[in-house]
């Protein structure tokens, strides 16, 4: 990807900056959730620094040309005043929810309780309209002696509640390749069992069968496994599909994905193997999140989080 470059100016100076048409918000930290204030004055401020995590060094990311936001978030709530403002300014967005039900497992120790993750849902949806909140049970991981059915039963309590307000669950099946996850779990004391096919299998059944009634689109996301014989389709998160559908009216947008609707001309090669979405900027950072959920490959540590917490704007 030859990204859109822009000259800025910062403290009186030019700066070249990367002035991309999507943003994603983020995949390295929850954004919406503890973040909302800082990001809405870099949008107001028009640029923000962002540190290159192997290299550490800084390049400048100018909102002047950006188009669409996809958020990612696991608490959309502090964000929702704010999204008046990117009205104004013609800024389209959607949002990846992450609403899982781990409650019991002490997976998510600082996650709003579900009640109340629910109902922040259910008024997002009706603020903004169904087809732009994404649901994710994200990811799906077994702890030592637990079955497939388990999960399967409480994403379909999920499903009850928010059947009327999504069009879609996403899921993935916990990466636990990340020596940062394994040493998260090890420190929270948490023991796992890590998914065999065949196990994925069964579990991708288990929940087409159970949920089937509520009429939502499943997907899985940047995983290998093929289930598009039970109905599951393979995911994009920034997705050039649903992005049509959504903004049809924008012509910036359209004039940039249609033309390569259909193929694989606009892939982000910069993500996973397996992972289906098309190119954006990510303005996260990693280690910044303070839900420290203990499946997280993006925080190494509390210590770390703390320390980094107030420097990704």
């Amino acid at each position: 990807m030859v990204w859109i470059k822009t000259n800025i100016k910062v403290n009186n100076l030019q700066y070249e900056a990367i002035a991309p048409l999507i943003v994603s918000a983020s995949r390295a930290t929850d954004i919406p959730a503890f973040f909302a204030r800082e990001f809405m004055q870099a949008i107001e401020r028009g640029y923000i620094y962002k540190t290159n995590p192997f290299n550490h060094k800084k390049h400048l990311i100018s909102f002047s040309n950006t188009r669409l936001i996809v958020f990612w978030t696991k608490n959309p709530a502090p964000i929702m005043p704010y999204l008046n403002e990117l009205d104004k300014k013609n800024i389209n967005y959607y949002f990846q929810f992450t609403l899982n039900d781990y409650a019991e497992d002490g997976l998510e120790p600082f996650v709003p309780k579900l009640i109340k993750r629910i109902e922040t849902f259910k008024k997002l949806s009706k603020r903004i309209g169904k087809g732009k909140v994404i649901w994710r049970f994200d990811p799906v991981l077994l702890l030592k002696n637990q079955k497939t059915g388990t999960i399967v039963k409480r994403i379909d309590n999920i499903a009850n509640e928010l059947s009327q307000d999504t069009e879609k669950l996403v899921f993935s099946f916990a990466d636990l390749s990340y020596r940062k996850v394994q040493n998260n779990l090890k420190r929270a004391g948490i023991e796992y069992h890590d998914f065999t096919d065949k196990e994925k299998l069964t579990f991708a059944t288990e929940l087409v069968n159970q949920i089937g009634k509520y009429k939502l689109k499943i997907a899985s996301c940047a995983q290998k496994i093929d289930l598009q014989h039970l109905g599951i389709t393979y995911n994009k998160c920034i997705d050039d599909e649903l992005i049509v559908n959504l903004f049809p009216r924008d012509k910036v947008l359209m004039d940039f994905i249609k033309p390569n609707l259909g193929t694989n001309k606009l892939k982000d090669k910069g993500q996973r193997k397996h992972c289906n979405c098309i190119y954006s900027k990510d303005i996260g950072a990693y280690n910044t999140c303070s839900f420290l959920c203990n499946y997280c490959y993006a925080n190494t540590s509390s210590k770390m989080v703390e320390k980094n917490k107030t420097k990704i704007f």
